[in-house]
């Protein structure tokens, strides 16, 4: 795998998805004259399907060092998808972001892909993706799923808990968990919407962006940052006069993976407050791919009720948190009647399976080799 360092640096240059997948495609749902293309990223051709869906404004490589850990440690094959809106996949209405829509996308694809027998399927989703799986799950879209992971995500009071979830920062910046009551979860939605408006619109360079979001603590793994960012931003001319909002200079102190907590700082220093560069025409920007803030509609939901559908799920189900605080009434009980298996993993921010890969690899291996959907590696056994 890739080197996070470079002359005794910190190396924020982008990686290729090809340190971690096989394929790369396209695949064309829908009829001729009116295809949608989404693009995905395979690797492994034996063992289960894990088909992984990404979290709210990130993309399916955001699931990249994930897949190598698990690799390493079942015999699988992975499916990863840029959900519409996001990544690279281009669809009529990129802006329909329902669960309906947004898990029959997931069937098609699978479709596609595999015809109408597909292989025994895990499904496995982080945030928006997970409340996208446990919909897939939920509706029967797809027969041959066999199990249900489901990563940060979680309902509770009435009003979704986890809206932080939508837009992937680290619960953190918000100062808002669970235990929040129900007036506190819309002054965190206003909070969301104050936020995306005050992070950086541009960034002069794909590695300046890679190191924004380690500093920020976006993501706080160095390795998976220089591959999944390439599926958040793209570059764009600049056909006349523009400005670029420049993320202001840093201590030399980035957050390791191994680090509980992010620079506050970076995001909140009034002495370090954004600048703006003046840019002519042929240069270029990268921006944002996708607009989170105009997706504010559908909010409520992606998770509104999620809680029930994934108990309701007669199917075996894994739910991985990244703290305890998360987990609201219904699946406390549910977690307790043996409903599913649960883990809280170690400290770290939204983003898990990009924060602490191997932990959740782990995680889910176990789930997989428990329930028999799997083999162990021989190098692991």
């Amino acid at each position: 795998m890739s080197t996070s360092e470079v002359g005794g640096k910190l190396d924020y240059s982008p990686v290729s998805w090809r340190e971690y997948f096989d394929q790369m495609e396209d695949v064309n749902v829908g009829l001729a004259d009116s295809r949608d293309v989404f693009r995905i990223y395979k690797a492994g051709n034996d063992g289960p399907l894990l088909v992984l869906l990404h979290g709210g404004g990130h993309s399916a490589l955001s699931w990249a060092v994930f897949t190598t850990a698990i690799a390493s440690r079942v015999t699988c094959r992975v499916l990863a998808m840029d959900l519409r809106g996001h990544g690279a996949t281009l669809v009529r209405q990129s802006d329909d972001f329902s669960t309906q829509t947004m898990s029959s996308d997931v069937a098609n694809v699978i479709r596609a892909c595999y015809g109408e027998t597909p292989p025994p399927i895990v499904l496995i989703g982080h945030g928006v993706g997970g409340a996208i799986a446990v919909h897939t799950a939920s509706n029967m879209l797809l027969p041959t799923t066999v199990g249900l992971v489901a990563i940060d995500v979680v309902e509770g009071k009435g009003v979704v808990v986890d809206f932080i979830i939508v837009i992937c920062l680290c619960s953190q910046t918000l100062h808002w968990s669970s235990s929040s009551p129900v007036g506190s979860a819309m002054e965190a939605l206003h909070s969301i919407q104050n936020f995306l408006k005050g992070r950086p619109k541009s960034f002069k360079s794909m590695d300046h962006a890679i190191e924004w979001s380690v500093k920020s603590g976006q993501i706080r793994n160095l390795e998976s940052a220089r591959v999944s960012m390439v599926g958040q931003i793209k570059r764009c001319e600049v056909e006349e006069a523009d400005t670029l909002e420049q993320a202001s200079p840093v201590t030399d102190v980035v957050v390791e993976c191994n680090e509980e907590f992010y620079d506050q700082s970076y995001v909140n220093d009034k002495e370090n407050a954004a600048s703006e560069v003046s840019l002519g025409e042929g240069q270029s920007v990268y921006k944002w791919r996708i607009d989170l803030s105009k997706s504010e509609k559908y909010w409520d939901g992606w998770f509104r009720g999620t809680s029930n559908l994934f108990l309701a799920c007669n199917l075996p189900k894994l739910l991985l948190l990244a703290g305890i605080d998360r987990l609201d009434r219904d699946l406390t009980i549910g977690q307790m009647q043996g409903k599913f298996m649960m883990q809280v993993l170690p400290p770290c921010g939204h983003a898990v399976q990009e924060d602490k890969p191997d932990k959740v690899a782990e995680a889910v291996a176990a789930f997989l080799l428990r329930h028999k959907f799997a083999e162990a590696r021989r190098e692991t056994r």
